[in-house]
């Protein structure tokens, strides 16, 4: 118990540093909030097309966690975030997540470059599917792979 009270305890440094960090109000669908833009600050977008994004991430130490690896959570967001970006390459409108699936393969180490596909796997009414792919540039180890699901009103036709 003392352990892991240890480690979930906050120093001073730590406290003053989240004291410091400017968030404003956000409002949704103007703009990033402030945990997408910390999750995904360093994101590059190298090609898109109708059903594929491809992008580059550097690792940030931000994101790693007492192991010096990127974070099993920052994995899951960047399956997130690219899985559904995918979903606008053909045009379509904002959807929410419902369901995701990640494998774990690698570990990715700070100042690592990751290559990040994403592909949509197919659309039935409302609903859509995606693939992503997180690999480590240098060695081409896998570091995790996801499949997303995503939901969104149907637009009426009338």
């Amino acid at each position: 118990m003392e352990k892991a009270r240890a480690i979930l305890s906050v120093g001073e440094e730590e406290s003053e540093r989240v004291a410091g960090l400017d968030v404003r109000p956000h409002r949704a669908g103007h703009a990033a909030s402030f945990y997408e833009g910390f999750a995904t600050r360093g994101l590059r977008v190298d090609g898109i097309r109708p059903g594929f994004v491809s992008c580059t991430f550097k690792v940030p130490p931000r994101l790693t966690d007492a192991g010096g690896n990127l974070s099993p959570g920052a994995i899951a967001n960047l399956v997130d975030e690219v899985g559904a970006a995918v979903i606008h390459s053909e045009g379509h409108h904002m959807k929410a997540s419902v369901d995701m699936s990640i494998s774990y393969m690698s570990a990715a180490k700070v100042d690592d470059e990751l290559e990040i596909i994403s592909k949509v796997l197919g659309h039935k009414g409302g609903y859509s599917g995606t693939y992503v792919l997180l690999k480590n540039k240098a060695t081409g180890e896998v570091v995790a792979e996801g499949r997303h699901s995503l939901f969104g009103k149907l637009r009426s036709k009338i």
